[in-house]
């Protein structure tokens, strides 16, 4: 029954987005949340890989003298991540399209930062970073539009932006888009970490999610439109893209939905 109802979640959630262009993509999904079918992408959980990545203390980060470093997580669903970098030290905002969404993502925060879950953490040594100052903002907002950020005091690009289930919700055809935001809510210093997923799905598969084995490289790097019809048209020589990609490797932990296939891969601006 379990194995019936996993393989029944990715064809109702592609029927759901069927018949939707791109401006009612976010409809789309604040529907699935009012109805409460948000168990079709939450992973009860934040990000193990991130969690490994940002605890090795990754000399790629910004050093900010004087302030706490600011993350951004689009699409943040119930905030597993959010709190997670919060409780390592970041003042972290969350984006979703929802209200109910940032309603269901406060009220987790609220008891999650007060008493953090051992899954925040790689290990019990690093439970001290619980002690840390813990502010987290949600923002009930379309990630797309150049309006949220200039509620933020002082913006000046974020200095981690992290994306796992984001890129892969969205229509081929906004993955340019996608591309650009990010360059643009990126500091000149700061950093887009991408857990890849999903890779082991057919290009040409309808989503979401869809597949996006190549996809990072030919948007990132190669500044492609991130439409390709297999991985091996994904890499050219012709980097003309904004970004460098600055760290890659396949995480030593991840969720179980990847199938043992996601990538970690971290990308900072062309100086």
């Amino acid at each position: 029954m379990a194995e019936d109802l996993q393989s029944a979640v990715p064809t109702r959630i592609v029927s759901h987005f069927a018949n939707r262009d791109r401006n009612s993509q976010s409809s789309g999904w604040a529907e699935l949340w009012d109805t409460n079918q948000s168990n079709f992408w939450d992973r009860g959980k934040p990000s193990p890989a991130l969690i490994d990545w940002i605890e090795s203390r990754p000399d790629v980060l910004p050093s900010r003298r004087g302030r706490r470093l600011t993350a951004l997580v689009p699409g943040c669903g119930k905030g597993y991540d959010v709190v997670m970098l919060a409780l390592h030290g970041f003042d972290v905002y969350g984006l979703e399209v929802s209200r109910k969404a940032i309603e269901i993502a406060k009220a987790y925060a609220s008891t999650e930062l007060a008493k953090p879950s051992a899954y925040n953490f790689a290990s019990a040594d690093n439970y001290q970073h619980s002690e840390l100052p813990r502010n987290v903002i949600f923002l009930e907002s379309d990630f797309f539009q150049r309006d949220w950020e200039k509620t933020i005091p002082a913006f000046q690009g974020f200095d981690l932006i992290y994306d796992y289930t984001f890129l892969c919700a969205l229509l081929p055809e906004m993955r340019r888009n996608w591309a650009c935001r990010m360059s643009e809510l990126l500091s000149p210093i700061g950093v887009l970490a991408c857990l890849e997923f999903p890779l082991y799905k057919d290009l040409k598969a309808p989503g979401p999610p869809w597949g996006l084995n190549g996809i990072h490289w030919n948007l990132l790097a190669e500044g492609g439109d991130g439409i390709i019809q297999d991985e091996s048209m994904g890499k050219t020589e012709k980097l003309e893209g904004r970004f460098e990609r600055v760290i890659y490797l396949k995480p030593p932990r991840s969720y179980e939905n990847g199938k043992g296939t996601d990538m970690f891969s971290v990308w900072a601006l062309k100086k």
